[in-house]
């Protein structure tokens, strides 16, 4: 069963509403009054800036998607064909294809039960003499065990990408997201937690990335070091593309970045409301919710149930949409896609990948979510999962 993409937006509570933080249309104003709407003027750079200081990330390059950022971080780590790149199959397909696009092939593991995140328990086993990098996708804003990945690599001599696109403003033991492997990588989709439409950045924690990270943003010209002087001239010297993001889309974004300790203050409320409706459910085991380890402060970036199996989530989605909730399922498994059988890629037994994604139903998590729209949905759900019929969640 699918949620009828028709009927999403006409939603009386819709699963996701972008929303003006402060003054975001006057930065875009302010933007055009500043002639240099084609990237990295004045709030291209102030994006960049706040997220280096914030995050204490040594360089950060705005970008116009999470997308462009995984397929910068791809080229960066030398990938070539026949490489492979460790990763989880449960997550968004650019993870993936940015691996693709440089001729390597991902090698799926399975994810932990707990966070959904990759489990690092099963990456070693993975790793061959063809491994180049690990891919971590920290999923709905809970960070994967990084000291273990890390040491990992460090041991097996491997580059470690975080997918950080769910993970802005989130933290493993004091350290954002994005911030502890070699590169890191953000999403400014509307979607997330801080927005401007589309949008991205690439973090970058290993200096010996930036030169090159530069030039690939650019179409593969030095023209950064032409503009500080460095070169007399600007010319064609990498394979790159046009990864730099509209000014316009950055001042939207900058004016979200002012109001980022609010804008979590908010998310977390609306996530603490739904930990709250929904705790006498869970404790009569109807169904699973969210966990958050000790060592990681999530950014409340989504709210998720499991349900006993595929066709109760099925329909508990459609009970809710019946009723204008846009509750909706998440990720297909990347390595049941129809392209991952055409790659031929690893086809090995990732049970707690399908299982999830079999039971997973993704709850409305906005800004500004109300408390009574929230009641609504959980009395919904409530209804669904009536006593006489309760399904027990694993």
């Amino acid at each position: 069963m699918r949620l009828d993409p028709s009927t999403v937006g006409l939603a009386k509570i819709p699963f996701n509403k972008p929303f003006i933080a402060g003054a975001e249309l006057f930065h875009i104003a302010r933007a055009v009054t500043l002639a240099n709407l084609a990237g990295d003027g004045h709030f291209t750079e102030q994006c960049a800036h706040v997220l280096e200081q914030r995050f204490n990330i040594p360089k950060v390059l705005m970008t116009p998607s999470c997308t462009a950022a995984l397929e910068m971080a791809a080229q960066l780590c030398d990938l070539k064909p026949g490489d492979e790149v460790i990763m989880p199959s449960f997550t968004f397909v650019s993870t993936a294809n940015a691996v693709v696009q440089q001729g390597a092939r991902p090698v799926f593991v399975d994810i932990r039960r707990d966070t959904l995140n990759i489990d690092e328990q099963k990456i070693e086993q993975a790793i061959t003499a063809r491994t180049r990098a690990i891919f971590a996708v920290h999923y709905a804003g809970v960070g994967c065990e990084m000291d273990t990945i890390m040491d990992l690599a460090q041991a097996h001599d491997l580059l470690v990408v975080e997918d950080a696109a769910q993970g802005v403003n989130a933290f493993y033991k004091g350290r954002a997201l994005g911030s502890i492997g070699h590169l890191g990588c953000y999403s400014f989709h509307e979607t997330k937690n801080v927005i401007c439409g589309e949008g991205g950045a690439l973090c970058i924690n290993d200096s010996h990335f930036t030169v090159r990270a530069e030039i690939i943003r650019d179409k593969g010209t030095n023209r950064k070091q032409f503009f500080r002087g460095q070169v007399d001239k600007y010319t064609w010297v990498d394979v790159g593309s046009s990864y730099v993001p509209s000014e316009i889309a950055c001042a939207f974004l900058f004016g979200q970045l002012e109001h980022l300790d609010r804008i979590a203050s908010r998310r977390s409320e609306v996530y603490a409301t739904y930990d709250r409706l929904l705790a006498t459910l869970a404790s009569s085991a109807a169904i699973g919710l969210p966990c958050i380890p000790d060592e990681c402060q999530s950014n409340s970036h989504l709210y998720y149930l499991l349900l006993e199996n595929e066709a109760t989530r099925n329909e508990l989605m459609a009970c809710l949409q019946s009723q204008g909730i846009a509750a909706v399922f998440h990720y297909v498994p990347l390595h049941t896609a129809p392209m991952a059988k055409k790659l031929g890629l690893d086809s090995r037994e990732l049970p707690v990948t399908e299982d999830v994604a079999n039971r997973l139903l993704r709850l409305p998590l906005f800004f500004d979510l109300t408390s009574a729209e929230q009641e609504s949905i959980v009395a919904a759900i409530d209804c669904f999962l009536k006593p006489d019929s309760i399904r027990l969640a694993a």
